[in-house]
Order: structure tokens, then sequence, then C-alpha cells
């Protein structure tokens, strides 16, 4: 029987390296945008169809109603691929109405989501003994006093909802240096009805965030996992991975595995850690409930996580493997790594050297490919576009 990959979102690199990891083993993939617009990712020669559904906010209800039209129509249930976090979200808030129709990871209806919630997270996370950032709520008793004495200053705002609040703010967090400034911070999440926490910055340079990627059988079991490490971020210091290598770390899955098994996860999730520069000890910073950022370095590494999950959801067998070794391989998201650079250097935290060295390892490129180089050129045109937009503005 054959089912289609149903790849939501390809106007980022994300659906463009699922698009390529299925499509180079033959899967038919389909990609569907709410508008053709920058959607880079549908230039890839191993794309087989682009459709244009309603959108998944604005048009909501009319999306599911398409999404299950679509199934319908098919030879066998397609599988379904949200790339990115309101994709995400909205999958898993219509879960139990798109379940009949395509083959998902997730069985349960809001457990994404709940995932996703900062606030919920934190309360799985310490039930299940993982260490997390002391973090206070706003609407807690002697806020201020316990800001000051268990978070301390600089400290971050961060939401409860990161994708609605990064939508709002174009911001994954606030950074706060006084009291005034957590105080401003709340009330400006508050009035755009946002939830809020505040957290301690755990101590360490970007080099100190690691992550934890795995996949989890129909079982709730790790059958394939992978550690990577962080070096260069945008914006820096809070921001996405814009170079990252991989890197062998034993304890990451001796945290995580278990955290994932014990919570019921299935599918493919990746623990974001931090690293303490003083104690050494690893604080669980947030679950990506999606594909990552990285899967293009994953892949290259030798683990096709789309393909693992495709493969299990229409029935074949997966076995199990682990990267126990450094393969010297780095993700390299060039465009923003090239402006967090100028930053780090201004900043005095690297040298042009060091980060001209980097460049010269073995590279899992972001966009580039020279098997499949159109989304490239496309991606290229795109930003000149919005340069030129910027000067002539």
């Amino acid at each position: 029987m054959n089912h289609k990959a149903v790849v939501l979102g390809s106007n980022f690199y994300i659906g463009l390296s699922v698009i390529r990891c299925l499509g180079t083993h033959g899967m038919y993939t389909v990609a569907m945008d709410y508008s053709k617009e920058n959607t880079y990712g549908a230039k890839s020669k191993y794309l087989s169809e682009q459709i244009i559904v309603p959108h998944y906010k604005e048009q909501e209800d009319e999306l599911v109603k398409f999404l299950i039209e679509y199934s319908k129509q098919q030879e066998g249930k397609p599988v379904l691929f949200a790339t990115v976090d309101p994709y995400v979200e909205f999958v898993d808030a219509h879960l139990d109405e798109l379940k009949p129709y395509y083959l998902i990871n997730m069985t349960e209806q809001g457990f994404w989501s709940s995932i996703m919630d900062k606030a919920f997270l934190h309360t799985l996370a310490s039930k299940h003994g993982v260490r997390l950032p002391e973090t206070v709520h706003p609407l807690e008793e002697g806020f201020e006093d316990k800001v000051t004495a268990e978070i301390g200053f600089p400290c971050i705002v961060k939401p409860t909802d990161s994708p609605l609040f990064v939508s709002t703010f174009r911001a994954k967090i606030f950074i706060c240096k006084t009291m005034d400034e957590v105080r401003a911070a709340v009330k400006k999440a508050n009035d755009a009805n946002l939830e809020v926490v505040v957290q301690r910055i755990i101590p360490g340079f970007d080099d100190h965030v690691y992550t934890f990627d795995a996949y989890l059988d129909q079982n709730s079991k790790v059958t394939h996992w992978m550690t990577c490490q962080k070096q260069r971020q945008f914006p820096i210091h809070f921001g996405a991975s814009t170079y990252t290598k991989q890197k062998y770390v034993e304890e990451l899955y001796t945290i995580g595995a278990p955290f994932l098994e014990a919570i019921g996860y299935k599918g493919f999730a990746e623990i974001e850690f931090k690293k303490d520069a003083k104690t050494g000890e690893f604080y669980l910073l947030e679950i990506n409930a999606r594909t990552t950022t990285l899967n293009s370095l994953l892949h290259k590494c030798g683990i096709n996580f789309p393909l693992l999950a495709y493969n299990e959801l229409t029935g074949k067998e997966i076995g199990s493997k682990a990267l126990r070794e450094d393969t010297g391989i780095a993700f390299c998201f060039l465009t923003e790594d090239l402006i967090s650079s100028r930053q780090y250097v201004r900043n005095k935290e690297l040298t042009r050297t060091e980060i001209l060295k980097s460049y010269f390892r073995k590279k899992a490129p972001a966009v580039w490919s020279f098997k499949d180089p159109a989304p490239a050129f496309s991606f290229t045109y795109m930003m000149l576009k919005k340069v030129k937009k910027k000067l002539v503005g």
C-alpha cells in the first residue's frame, strides 16, 4: 500500500530536511503550505508535490477538513510531519480528528502541547528527578523575594507558550538585569495575555548547551539516539543553533532516555540541556516535540529520524542505533551564523580565527546540497529580495 509523506511547512529548512530525508529513499513527498511565498524547501528535487492549503491559524477548521478530505482520496493513510511548533500545536489540538486518517507518532491528544508548556514541563521533570534551572512564577507568594534570593540577576523571563510568545514579541525570552526590568517584562507579557516565569541563567558560554536527540517507538522505548553540542546561536546566548557539532556525551542518554520513556513519549524528541560551568551538572532547558533544526546533521551522522517515523508507522522494522563516537561533523546555518559570529567577535567572546577554523570542519549545511541545489538558489534569491526591500525602504 502506498503511503504518502505529508510535510506541513516548506518555508523553513526543517521542512526541507524532512523532504530530503524521505525523498532520497523514494517516498512520495507532499509539501503543504498556506502560501507559495518563500517556500524554498518546495524547490527540492525530492519533493513530489506542493499543495496550497488553508492557514493553520486563520482558517483552522478549514485546514482540518482539507486534510481529512485529502486523506480520503489516497490509497493508504499518509504519514503526517509537522515541521515547526505552530503546526505541532495544530496537529496536537486536532489529533483525535486526524488520527483516523493519518499515521502520526503521538497517540494522546494534547501531549505535545503540554510538553511545550514550560510550566507543565517543569512539574513533569521535577516529578521524575530531572534537574531544571530554578524557576519562580509571578503569582507565587513572595515572588520578588524569591527572584532576588533564589534566581539572582541577570535572569530571564520566559514564556510557558513559546510559539505564541515568539509570534507576539519576535523574541524567545526577555533578559532582565534588575527587579524593575523583571516587573516591566512580566507586565508586558501579561498585557499580551501571555503567561511567563522567571528563571535562573545557568552559567556557561553557548558551547555549554547540548542536545539529546532520540527516537522512541510506539512502546515508548528509545531505539535510536545521538548527542550534540552547540557552538554558536542566533541571537547569541539565547537563540536557535547556527553552528552545532555532533558530540558524544553518554550522561545525556542516562538522563534523557529514562525520562522520555517514563512520560510515555513516542516519536522524535530533542531535549536541550545546559551544563553548569561551575558544577558540571546538566539542566533540562526544553523539549522540541518535532523534527529539529539539527536534522541535516543527525542525518549526515547516520540516523535518518523522519525515515524512522515513516518506516515504523507503515509497519516496517526499524531496529536500533546509538552513536557513541565523535564524527567531527557540524551543522551550519551560514546566513545567521555570520551575523551571530560578528556579535561574538564584537563581545570578545570568540576570535575571528576560531570562527574561521570552524568552517573547515566537515559540515551538514542547513540549506545547501550539491545533489539538491535548487532550494539554496531559491533561498539566496529570497534573502536578496529582503535586503533590497530593506535598503529601498
